[in-house]
């Protein structure tokens, strides 16, 4: 309990300091729900909600919503296609000049998981097509993600999970942003559990912080499919 108390504090140390040297004044939150839903022995479902806000509780400022298909290759890899949707109130720093906009999104994703010791390791590679809709003009975008993220377990209940995520442009400037993460996490139950957490979103002319906190719900539904093969014959 000690060392779960220690982790609270140090990241409450680290949103006030950087707090100081961020491109937007106000402290915002992302609250988010992630699913990964097994319906066969190799395919599950992902299913993704993500509500973002310039402040803790107001100024709203972004809706994502993403699902995809995907293939596990093994219990290491798992390949991902799938699409996301994303709806942006432009008018602050990040995007200058701008008015709400709406994204269609497709991705193509692949994870690769390894362990060393007791630290669990993930390795994410992402590409996306991003086709924006400004209101007076279309544009489409290609971008590449990875992210490298390190779980910790600290007992059977609390972990901690760091990551950093390099976003590269495709187009025009390479550099696109880099969000480093760290969080508390919870095991509720066998297949759920919560993040509280700390973002540190840098663009190449500001840098956001954020509060995280995620739900995370991952039941398997292959003997709910099942059923529904059986009652249909």
């Amino acid at each position: 309990m000690r060392k779960v108390l220690n982790t609270l504090v140090l990241l409450t140390i680290i949103v006030q300091m950087n707090a100081q040297q961020a491109g937007e004044d106000e402290l915002g939150a992302w609250y988010m729900y992630f699913g990964t839903n097994k319906i066969a022995e190799r395919f599950s479902i992902h299913t993704e909600a993500q509500f973002r806000f310039y402040e803790t509780t107001s100024n709203f400022n972004q809706l994502l919503l993403r699902t995809g298909l995907n293939y596990h290759i093994n219990s290491n890899a798992i390949a991902t296609g799938g699409y996301g949707y994303i709806s942006t109130d432009g008018t602050f720093l990040e995007f200058p000049g701008e008015r709400n906009s709406k994204e269609h999104r497709i991705f193509e994703q692949f994870i690769l998981k390894n362990k060393v010791w007791e630290l669990l390791f993930e390795h994410r590679y992402r590409l996306e097509q991003r086709f924006l809709d400004f209101g007076t003009r279309n544009e489409t975008q290609h971008r590449a993600r990875y992210r490298i993220q390190v779980t910790l377990p600290l007992t059977d209940i609390f972990f901690l999970n760091f990551y950093d995520e390099l976003f590269i442009n495709l187009q025009n400037d390479l550099f696109g942003q880099n969000r480093l993460y760290g969080a508390l996490g919870i095991h509720i139950t066998e297949n759920s559990s919560v993040q509280l957490g700390y973002l540190r979103n840098q663009f190449s002319n500001a840098v956001f912080d954020r509060l995280q906190i995620g739900f995370f719900y991952n039941p398997d539904l292959r003997g709910v499919f099942k059923k529904k093969k059986n009652t249909s014959k």
